[in-house]
């Protein structure tokens, strides 16, 4: 399923988190692991991962900067690199999302890991943001240490708003977890204060459309699964991200796949919905994002 698998790292502790998936994931699926690290400029600055390199008063030559770097990526991953086996390691130099994607799209990986960073670091998250939105492969972002992975992965949910950009989320999510083994949740929150009207539906009308859309569920996606039948369908209603992670929690999922953007617009004006921002930052297991130019049928 991940025959090749890119883990971007800056050396940020939230990178740290993600690191230990990549490497597990890696063994799981017997996967060629490689990890990147983008720098602005070969000779600004320290680099992250070596605190302690030349400075002015010697100039490095490219070559020597890139071993140096790459030696210190092997010393901080090393206890890592120990227990799963060696990764690859590779030194660019550019825009981190350009470069993350251009290497990626070159290599043909069929997985990006990325740290989630918070939302007050703007450059790390837009990094996230671009990569996500653009790669040809998911993205798994991982924001805080997965209490309930067990071996990657049990119990994969399936968050979805039924708009076109879904699609292909529900495609990632259904082959993984057919080819694991494993069990599909397909949730969808109805929001119920989404009509701007400030009218509250009453419980009549929230049991009717809850029936509504396990029926769009069976429809577009169930119709889909041919003879997979390790599946179940929950509609709640409410806030949808918040509504997510409750459900998340509550069947101890350990994957949540979405859509990178849950609306029908341009993708290439689309960021993180607010539903997707919220989960990817909140979520205490990896999260999933999908965009158009993932294709898994």
């Amino acid at each position: 399923m991940f025959k090749k698998i890119l883990f971007a790292t800056d050396a940020t502790p939230v990178c740290e988190i993600a690191a230990k998936t990549a490497f597990e994931l890696s063994e799981k699926y017997g996967s060629e692991l490689i990890l990147v690290h983008v720098v602005a400029d070969f000779f600004q600055g320290t680099c992250p991962f070596v605190p302690d390199m030349p400075g002015k008063e010697k100039t490095l030559s490219v070559p020597e900067y890139t071993a140096f770097v790459k030696e210190g990526m092997k010393k901080n991953y090393g206890f890592l690199a120990k227990r799963f086996g060696d990764p690859e390691y590779k030194v660019i130099k550019g825009k981190s999302w350009e470069e993350i994607l251009k290497f990626a799209l070159k290599i043909k990986v069929d997985c990006i890991i990325m740290g989630a960073h918070a939302q007050k670091e703007a450059s790390a998250e837009k990094t996230l943001q671009k990569v996500a939105q653009k790669a040809h492969c998911p993205v798994l972002s991982i924001a805080r240490p997965c209490e309930t992975s067990f071996w990657y992965f049990n119990r994969i949910i399936f968050g979805t708003d039924f708009s076109k950009a879904s699609m292909s989320a529900f495609q990632f999510a259904y082959k993984l977890a057919d080819y694991i083994g494993c069990k599909l949740h397909i949730f969808h929150a109805l929001d119920i204060e989404s009509s701007g009207t400030g009218d509250i539906p009453g419980q009549k009308q929230i049991e009717d459309q809850i029936k509504e859309a396990k029926a769009r569920i069976e429809e577009l996606y169930v119709s889909q699964m041919e003879n997979f039948d390790n599946y179940d369908m929950a509609v709640w209603e409410g806030i949808p991200y918040v509504e997510l992670l409750k459900f998340a929690r509550e069947t101890s999922g350990d994957l949540i796949v979405m859509a990178h953007h849950t609306k029908d617009i341009d993708s290439e004006k689309a960021f993180f919905s607010h539903t997707i921002d919220q989960v990817v930052f909140r979520s205490a297991c990896p999260v999933v994002s999908v965009n158009k130019y993932c294709n898994f049928k």
